[in-house]
């Protein structure tokens, strides 16, 4: 008759004895309690990854100063020249540089691989940055701050270029890549969130210009650092291949970008009308930390998105994402209208930014999913490029609507242009199942 154990030995073990068994974690030694041990959460699967720790880590360090630049130039031409005007114009025309120059420099990209393009783009951006710093620092004609600052447009979208790691790492799994998705846009928030409060810290406490010096520090070392990890970089396609249509002639991609357009419009919108309502309520110095509020929110509610198992299509899910975006716009409006409060209205911008980082995540699957392969960085930085433009213009209606209406008013701008991104994804997503015989991208 065999005996009742789960363990065979030569021989009985000697009174008193304690039989050492293995562990559930395989270390031998340790008394088996019966438990077994708790999977790893989706995140610390990604960083089990060889090489994904790495260059998360130094994109972090160059991403950082991308909400850093646009505050250190206001505030040291706006201290030494004492124009807000031509600040404003200064970055304006920065943004306006990278739209044009941005979708070139990721071509570039995809054809000869993200060390050999990214590291040179930087450099000759970081040298745009201390030719501004110099221009004003020593008075230098007014025309020169602007050919400075549209040198920095060769900036390299290094957002973009880590998501198209994930996506060369996690072609075979849907479900990881959603995470490192979901991963992206969080730390996107981040550097949004730490971005400008660094940069007013800096120049407010030493100089002017030192926002300025530590953001391009730390977006050479950065990248530097990113392209470094060769191990993990997609292959280039090089400048023979023919990698596909252009992205913007993939199917659907046109409506997405228009999307983008206005969703930009909304980030864009809300940053100055919530400036202008700190500034009315006397509490311009807080406006920041309100901002940074949304920011938090759409943090933690991408880091949360990327934890869920999802079903269906991004295409099914983009439009739900952006009417609850929508939907939850209309409460810094009603706050801001209806109870005159700054703290209440931090409170609804903090509720408002849990819908942004799942919209935003979904829109980047999305752009990914229709992008031609071998296009990649391009497809992104489209997207991107869409939604500086639509920044841009969403600051300008966000701002005269403050000055000829009212700034509680202004919080309208933003729930009109989401308003505008709900119609166009819905009608893109009926037009597409009307045409049944164009197979999805």
């Amino acid at each position: 008759m065999p005996r009742p154990t789960t363990t065979s030995a030569p021989s009985a073990p000697d009174a008193g004895e304690v039989r050492k068994v293995p562990s559930p974690s395989g270390a031998a030694g340790i008394p088996s309690r019966g438990r077994t041990p708790r999977p790893p959460g989706p995140y610390r699967r990604l960083f089990a990854r060889p090489g994904a720790l790495a260059f998360t880590v130094a994109n972090l360090a160059a991403r950082l100063p991308m909400g850093m630049f646009s505050v250190s130039a206001v505030v040291m031409i706006a201290g030494t020249r004492g124009s807000y005007a031509l600040a404003g114009a200064v970055t304006a025309t920065g943004l306006a540089a990278t739209a044009v120059v941005a979708p070139g420099v990721a071509r570039l990209v995809d054809r000869y691989g993200q060390a050999r393009v990214a590291v040179p783009a930087t450099l000759l951006a970081a040298l745009g940055s201390l030719a501004l710093l110099l221009c004003v620092r020593y008075g230098a004609p007014t025309w020169t701050l602007f050919a400075a600052y549209a040198a920095t447009a060769s900036t390299p979208n290094t957002g973009g270029m880590s998501r198209a790691r994930w996506a060369h790492l996690l072609k075979d799994d849907p479900g990881a890549l959603h995470t490192a998705n979901s991963l992206e846009q969080s730390v996107d928030e981040l550097c949004f969130m730490l971005g400008p409060v660094l940069a007013a810290f800096l120049c407010g406490t030493f100089f002017p210009e030192a926002g300025t010096l530590v953001a391009v520090t730390l977006l050479v070392t950065g990248v530097l650092a990113f392209a470094a990890q060769r191990s993990t970089e997609p292959p280039a396609h090089g400048p023979a291949s023919a990698p596909g249509p252009a992205p913007l002639r993939a199917p659907g991609m046109p409506a997405l970008l228009a999307v983008c357009l206005a969703l930009g419009a909304v980030f864009g919108a809300t940053e100055v009308v919530t400036i202008a309502y700190a500034d009315q309520q006397g509490y311009r110095a807080a406006a920041g930390v309100v901002l940074g509020l949304q920011a938090a929110g759409s943090c933690v509610a991408g880091l949360v998105y990327g934890r869920l198992r999802l079903t269906g299509s991004p295409e099914r899910r983009y439009p739900w994402c952006v009417a609850a975006m929508t939907a939850l716009l209309l409460l810094p409006a009603l706050a801001a209208s209806t109870t005159g409060s700054l703290l209440v209205l931090a409170a609804a911008l903090l509720l408002a930014g849990m819908a942004t980082a799942p919209t935003m995540i979904t829109k980047m699957a999305l752009v990914q999913r229709r992008t031609p392969p071998g296009r990649l960085n391009e497809g992104m930085t489209l997207a991107v490029t869409a939604l500086l433009g639509g920044i841009a213009c969403g600051s300008a209606a966000g701002g005269w609507t403050v000055e000829h209406v009212s700034a509680s008013a202004g919080y309208a701008v933003p729930v009109v242009a989401a308003g505008v991104a709900l119609l166009v994804s819905a009608g893109a997503q009926a037009l597409r199942r009307g045409r049944p015989h164009i197979p999805a991208p």
